[in-house]
């Protein structure tokens, strides 16, 4: 009697001695082995951009514990209905990290980003890995990528500029609409510079955002109609390199801060026709352009101007008409607050002979909110008005 009374108790104190010994092994581990950081369990880089829906957790990365000292899992993984890893690890005796000792809300217990509208970008807040939603506005700076290399055969396409990866080679007889990427610059274009270039050259052939106002990552060509639209490419493809892009934009409200007109008046020594068409080029040129905060832009590339004559210009011609519809830009951007643009005189002569009127002028932001130009037309020939008008984004 006394012999089967001795033997339960000696055996509910070796597994106390058992359960105190891997409690104490496992705190020494635990000190040897730290708890896994969130960016190294992810399936792509801190600051990248991210929709919802996407998988942003790999999960071959998820470190495996014992169960003997992280018991306490098993609650975790149940809660997020892992119920294989559960069975696995009761089977094995290591329990994978549960993820919501590495990730927020925003990421699901599947490892899925989660809650948000819009382009969002993760992240790491403390210690765990989050995906932080896009703020209103969200800019950046159209920046060459995609550049095309001048060989002694053909060219070499190369991302991420001229000392880039090369993503492949093109012989001069096989240059093409097929093997050129031509969204910026047609095949027309780059056969004469081809033709031109020396050996070593490049040109620009597509363009990154890089640059972000909240940090993110750089988003590559291919992927800004994905995660911005495809309003974004198309107002990239109208402005200069280095130009701030408005990448994204959310809930928001737009006041007139001002509105200024210009009327055309005739002066037939010029030629009103020639006169009335620059002035809504001009119009046609800024309007629609959207200048963040502290930033400066040119107007849209590509716009074509009719030369008018005058003596007084070098080559005897001058891209009259232009100065009525630059005083109403002047007018509505010192209006509500913006600096003269630069490029822009004060006086009846508002653009100097030899200044583009788009991409040789630039409006500068010195507000805390973005703006936008509008501009139109009305009437035609001398009778012209061009309107400008500032618009406030809150």
């Amino acid at each position: 009697m006394r012999r089967s009374l001795l033997n339960p108790i000696l055996a509910f104190g070796v597994l106390i001695i058992l359960i105190i010994s891997f409690y104490y092994v496992g705190d020494t581990v635990d000190n040897y082995f730290p708890d896994q950081k969130p960016e190294e369990i992810t399936s792509m880089s801190i600051g990248d951009t991210v929709l919802a829906g996407m998988k942003v957790i790999d999960d071959a990365k998820i470190r495996k514990v014992p169960i003997l000292y992280h018991f306490d899992y098993l609650t975790s993984l149940f809660q997020e209905e892992k119920y294989l890893q559960i069975i696995n690890g009761l089977l094995t005796g290591s329990l994978e990290t549960p993820l919501s000792q590495m990730a927020s809300g925003s990421i699901s217990s599947q490892g899925v980003a989660q809650g948000f509208e819009g382009p969002g970008y993760l992240s790491v807040q403390g210690q765990q890995l989050v995906v932080n939603p896009p703020q209103t506005f969200v800019w950046a700076y159209k920046t060459g990528y995609t550049v095309g290399v001048k060989t002694k055969s053909g060219v070499e396409i190369r991302n991420g500029g001229k000392s880039g990866t090369v993503i492949k080679e093109i012989a001069e007889s096989d240059i093409n609409n097929n093997t050129i990427p031509h969204d910026y610059v047609t095949i027309t274009t780059f056969k004469k510079w081809y033709n031109k270039a020396d050996v070593g050259n490049y040109i620009y052939l597509d363009y990154s955002l890089a640059g972000f106002s909240d940090g993110r990552n750089q988003v590559i060509p291919d992927q800004i109609e994905t995660f911005f639209g495809d309003s974004v490419v198309a107002y990239m493809k109208n402005y200069p390199t280095g130009s701030p892009i408005m990448a994204y934009m959310g809930n928001h409200t737009e006041n007139v801060t001002t509105t200024y007109s210009q009327s055309l008046g005739s002066y037939p020594e010029y030629g009103d026709a020639s006169r009335a068409y620059n002035a809504m080029a001009f119009a046609r040129g800024w309007n629609g352009t959207i200048i963040p905060p502290k930033t400066g832009s040119t107007g849209k590339e590509n716009i074509g101007f009719d030369p008018c004559p005058d003596p007084n210009a070098t080559g005897g011609y001058a891209t009259h008409g232009v100065c009525p519809a630059a005083r109403a830009l002047r007018g509505a951007t010192t209006g509500s607050g913006l600096p003269l643009p630069n490029g822009i005189l004060w006086g009846e002569l508002a653009v100097a002979y030899d200044t583009s009127p788009t991409v040789g002028v630039k409006v500068y932001n010195n507000q805390d909110y973005p703006v936008k130009i509008v501009m139109w037309t009305e009437g035609s020939g001398a009778g012209l008005v061009v309107y400008a008008r500032v618009v406030k984004l809150s």
